[in-house]
């Protein structure tokens, strides 16, 4: 899978870092290593800023939050 399917997959809001994770084998932080080189650095920080807090990015969150 190229690093354009990746930096796609990452800016789906409702594709998870597990998701990510079983279709590549790559962990959160190697996606976040993958996004850091390919992208401007403004568009970095937007990216991050947007995925830090966001439930549905981090399966699990999600989960705990809204099933139980």
């Amino acid at each position: 899978m190229s690093d354009k399917d990746i930096i796609g997959m990452a800016w789906a809001d409702r594709i998870s870092f597990e998701e990510i994770r079983k279709k590549t084998g790559l962990s959160e932080k190697e996606v976040i290593k993958i996004m850091r080189s390919n992208l401007k650095r403004k568009s970095y920080l937007l990216w991050r800023k947007r995925v830090r807090g966001r439930i549905t990015k981090h399966r699990k969150l999600f989960k705990s939050k809204f099933l139980t």
